[in-house]
């Protein structure tokens, strides 16, 4: 098990445009035009990591994930103030998901919605847990800072997707979004 690096996560982003022979505008472009009511994951970021964001795009949608960004989808909506409007399309979007992933970088911490969009998603339905890019030489666990410890965290082994509670207890990307019960309560 391992978690995802900021070098892998760029490199997935990289070679999405490389294939396609596109530069990442385009690809974003073209990923607007494919309209979705539902998705398995909204994803909680900072607006500054859009290289991060749509490599773990890549990687999600590469494990069968349908994923939610906000300028990606709804690219009118303006993250940089805090309004009504937006946070009510936010709102929806996250009513539309099965599970909200937190991007846990080193902008992370500077995003005024993130720790919004953790609250409600938390309080709504629950399945939440936080991807951490780590950049260092320690890629085997993770060490939440506050708040975000209440919460699994997301690893990556080959080129599968878990969800863990501790590193002993984890269980699939998929089979945690579809079960009621996230984890048995410890004692």
């Amino acid at each position: 098990m391992a978690l995802l690096t900021e070098s892998e996560v760029r490199a997935a982003a990289r070679n999405a445009t490389t294939r396609l022979h596109a530069r990442t505008e385009s690809l974003l472009r073209e990923a607007r035009q494919t309209a979705h009511t539902s998705f398995d994951v909204f994803l909680s970021h900072s607006r500054l990591d859009s290289e991060l964001v749509l490599g773990i795009k890549v990687i999600l949608e590469s494990a069968g994930q349908s994923v939610y960004v906000d300028w990606i989808d709804d690219p009118l909506l303006d993250r940089s103030r805090v309004t009504p409007t937006t946070a009510e399309t936010l709102r929806v979007r996250m009513r539309q998901s099965q599970s909200l992933i937190y991007i846990h970088s080193a902008n992370a911490s500077t995003s005024r919605w993130m720790p919004w969009e953790l609250g409600y998603f938390d309080g709504y339905r629950g399945h939440v847990a936080v991807l951490p890019v780590v950049s260092g030489a320690d890629q085997t666990t993770f060490r939440a800072e506050e708040y975000l410890g209440l919460y699994p965290y997301v690893d990556m082994t080959g080129r599968a997707l878990y969800v863990h509670r501790n590193y002993a207890e984890f269980k699939s990307l998929r089979r945690w979004q579809t079960e009621a019960e996230l984890f048995r309560p410890t004692s």
